[in-house]
């Protein structure tokens, strides 16, 4: 199966479960990898043969910076069905993060994979 990866993906919203954090916007790092037949796009150079990975990611960011999800858990299951919706998309790889949310830890976070079959 094919992959098309969308890596290091910025946006900025509120998540989290403190107080604090509901009253901030935080850095959310996200990386998604779409798992796609792109044989077709890749034999006729027709990008109407793949996906547009430019929207996923646009529509990314818009529901990282709207959500205002309690757990980076249910912003990456969110993500995940996005991209779901679809019909090129077979199966994602979601992995979102928060950069600096553990003292001596680059980033937290958590990577999940959906696929249409369940």
């Amino acid at each position: 199966m094919d992959k098309i990866i969308i890596k290091d993906l910025l946006a900025r919203g509120v998540i989290g479960v403190n107080e604090w954090e509901r009253q901030v916007t935080q850095d959310i790092l996200m990386n998604i990898v779409i798992f796609s037949d792109v044989r077709k796009a890749g034999e006729t150079d027709d990008l109407t043969y793949s996906v547009d990975y430019r929207k996923i990611a646009k529509q990314a960011v818009v529901l990282a910076e709207t959500a205002k999800r309690l757990t980076v858990e249910a912003l990456a299951s969110d993500i995940a069905s996005m991209c779901l919706e679809d019909a090129g998309v077979l199966k994602v790889q979601v992995r979102v993060e928060k950069p600096g949310a553990i003292r001596f830890a680059r980033s937290v976070g958590v990577e999940i994979e959906r696929s249409r079959d369940g």
